[in-house]
C-alpha cells in the first residue's frame, strides 16, 4: 500500500494537477506570429518601403485600425501591413504576460513573460520613432531587436512546454559543459551575424564584418553537428535541431552567395522582385538558425543542470572528441 502511494505522488509530481496548457499555446502562437512578422518587415527594408507611411501611431490620421483597406496599395500596403501585424504580436504578448503572471507558478518565468511585454513595447517605440524622427540608426536597432525578441518567443514557447515542467526523460549527458558552451558561443556569433547584416542592409557598409561572420558561424555550426551527432547521435532532442540547423546553414549560405551576386555583380542578374525575395527569405533564415541554436542551448544546458543533480538515470559518456 505504501509503494503505491509513493508512486501515485510520483506520478502527481511528475504531471501536476497545476499544470495549463494555456500559456504554451499562447507562446507557441506568438512566436508562430513574430516569424511572419519578421519576413514583412524584411520586405519594407527590402523594397524601401519603411516611410511609406509618414505619421505614426496613426496612418495617414487615421486610427491605425480603421485605416481604409481601399487605400492600402503600393508601399502603404507593405508598411501598413507590418503596423498591423505587428500590434497583433504585441496583443499576443500582453496576453501571455498576464497569463503567465496568474497561471504559472515559476517566478522566474513570470517576469520573463514581463520582460517579453517590454521588449515589444519597446520595439514599437523604435518603430515609430524610425518614422516620426527618420533616423537610420533607430532602423537598425529595430532589426536587431526583432530577433531578439523573437528568440525571447522562442523560449517562452520551450518554457512553458509540459516536457520542461517535468524532470528530462532522456539519457543526462556527461559533456554538457562544453557542448552548452560550444552552444551558446555559435547562438552569440548568428546573433553577431544578424547585426552585421542589418548594417548591411540598411547602409550598405560592413559587408567584411557580415562575411566575417558568416565564416565563424559556418565553422561552429559544423563543430556543434559534429559533436551531438558523434556522441548524442541517439538524443533526439539534440540531434534533430543539431540537423535542422546544418540544413538550414546550407540554405543560408546559398541564399547569401545568391544575394550578393545578383546585387553586387552581373553574374546572376535577377529581377526586382527575385532578388526582394532572395534577401527577405535570407534574413528570416538567419532569424531561424538563431533560435534553433538556442535551443539547442538550452537543452544542453537542462540535461546538464540535471546530470550534476543526485540522479538514477545513467548518463552518457564521450566515446568521441570534436
Amino acid at each position: 500500500m505504501n509503494g503505491e502511494a509513493r508512486r501515485m505522488g510520483a506520478d502527481a509530481a511528475r504531471h501536476p494537477s497545476s499544470f495549463s496548457p494555456l500559456p504554451h499555446r499562447l507562446a507557441v502562437t506568438l512566436a508562430s506570429a513574430t516569424f511572419p512578422l519578421l519576413f514583412i518587415g524584411g520586405l519594407v527594408t527590402s523594397l524601401g518601403v519603411g516611410l511609406a507611411v509618414p505619421d505614426w501611431p496613426t496612418t495617414f490620421g487615421y486610427n491605425m485600425f480603421l485605416y481604409p483597406w481601399s487605400k492600402m496599395i503600393g508601399g502603404i500596403f507593405y508598411e501598413h501591413s507590418h503596423r498591423l501585424v505587428a500590434s497583433c504580436v504585441g496583443i499576443l504578448t500582453i496576453a501571455l504576460a498576464l497569463t503567465l503572471w496568474f497561471k504559472e507558478e515559476r517566478t522566474w518565468l513570470r517576469w520573463l513573460g514581463v520582460g517579453a511585454l517590454g521588449l515589444v513595447i519597446f520595439q514599437g517605440v523604435l518603430g515609430g520613432l524610425r518614422v516620426v524622427l527618420l533616423k537610420q540608426t533607430l532602423a537598425i536597432v529595430h532589426a536587431c531587436f526583432a530577433q531578439a525578441f523573437f528568440a525571447v518567443t522562442v523560449s517562452l514557447a520551450l518554457f512553458t512546454s509540459r516536457q520542461w515542467r517535468e524532470p528530462p526523460q532522456a539519457p543526462l549527458i556527461a559533456d554538457g559543459g562544453r557542448l552548452r558552451r560550444l552552444a551558446l558561443i555559435t547562438t552569440a556569433l548568428i546573433y553577431l551575424q544578424i547585426v552585421f547584416g542589418a548594417l548591411l542592409r540598411h547602409t550598405g557598409e560592413w559587408f567584411e564584418g557580415h562575411l566575417l561572420f558568416a565564416a565563424l558561424v559556418a565553422l561552429h555550426v559544423v563543430l556543434l553537428l559534429l559533436r551531438i551527432t558523434r556522441q548524442h547521435g541517439a538524443e533526439t532532442a539534440l540531434a534533430r535541431p543539431a540537423f535542422w540547423l546544418g540544413g538550414l546553414l546550407l540554405m543560408q549560405l546559398i541564399l547569401g552567395a545568391a544575394s550578393y551576386f545578383a546585387k553586387f555583380t552581373a553574374l546572376m542578374p535577377l529581377p526586382a522582385g527575385g532578388l526582394v525575395l532572395t534577401t527577405t527569405t535570407h534574413l528570416i533564415i538567419g532569424a531561424a538558425m538563431l533560435v534553433t541554436s538556442l535551443t539547442i542551448a538550452l537543452r544542453a544546458f537542462r540535461f546538464s543542470t540535471a546530470a550534476s543533480a543526485p540522479r538514477q538515470q545513467p548518463v552518457l559518456t564521450e566515446q568521441y572528441s570534436v
